[in-house]
């Protein structure tokens, strides 16, 4: 028996896929074949260019602006998805924010911000998702936490906790809906080379970081992507409520 990874004629969203992560998973899930709908909140020039270097390779790819966080825009975005290409059959929620520091400098309107983006824009964009994908009895949702969300870390209390709470609600849902065919999983990446981390990281802590790695190294967007696509395609159709962490052996599960 043959589990292809294929996602042909998939209609997959990816959340902040302008850049970084989130254009890597956009990028390897148009390469198997689905039509991707590539959201962004205010990097249009960036989306824009990557929609096209897409398209540009036979691939069918579309650019959506949308606060996440707001549920008048979700829907627009969807609806719009749909009149286009038909209902989401794939979800990936990757779009995140963070807030490195010690607690006591985190404001409020640092609290609400990350929480906005990080797990209330999960909640929201899954909401709309469900209903088509229940009704077909078919579904892919992924939902790219952190290792942070997993491990917890110091100054970085409310990013660990708005991925923290997207672990529970990745094994919640999993639950609630595993048995009408929409599996829901997710990844959990460590340090990757992306432009968040380069803000965060002056060059010694990054030399730090890397020697803390088994591998010695950090991942790489594209090495999240891979995982993305297994958990999307038909291969993981037993793999239902996970937490997959690709960190490269850095800390203990």
């Amino acid at each position: 028996m043959q589990f292809p990874l294929s996602l042909q004629d998939k209609v997959c969203l990816v959340t902040g896929a302008s850049r970084g992560i989130g254009k890597a998973i956009a990028a390897a899930v148009a390469a198997q074949g689905a039509k991707v709908a590539i959201n962004y909140c205010s990097a249009e020039n960036l989306a824009r260019q990557f929609s096209a270097e897409l398209q540009e390779k036979g691939l069918a790819a579309e650019v959506f602006q949308t606060d996440i966080s707001s549920s008048r825009q979700v829907d627009r975005m969807f609806t719009k998805i749909e009149s286009l290409w038909g209902p989401v059959d794939l979800l990936v929620n990757n779009a995140g924010v963070s807030c490195r520091a010690f607690i006591t400098d985190c404001s409020e309107d640092d609290w609400h911000k990350v929480m906005d983006i990080n797990l209330k824009g999960p909640f929201l964009c899954t909401k709309r998702a469900l209903p088509n994908m229940l009704s077909a009895r078919f579904g892919r949702i992924v939902n790219i936490s952190s290792i942070w969300g997993v491990n917890g870390a110091s100054c970085e209390s409310v990013y660990a906790a708005s991925k923290g709470g997207l672990i529970a609600f990745t094994k919640s849902l999993a639950r609630e809906v595993g048995s009408s065919g929409v599996l829901v999983n997710a990844v959990a990446p460590g340090p990757v080379e992306t432009d968040m981390l380069k803000q965060e990281l002056d060059d010694e802590e990054r030399k730090e970081l890397i020697g803390q790695i088994p591998l010695d190294r950090l991942g790489t967007p594209e090495e999240i992507a891979a995982v993305c696509v297994f958990l999307l395609s038909q291969q993981a159709s037993y793999i239902n409520g996970q937490i997959l962490t690709v960190d490269g052996g850095w800390l203990p599960n």
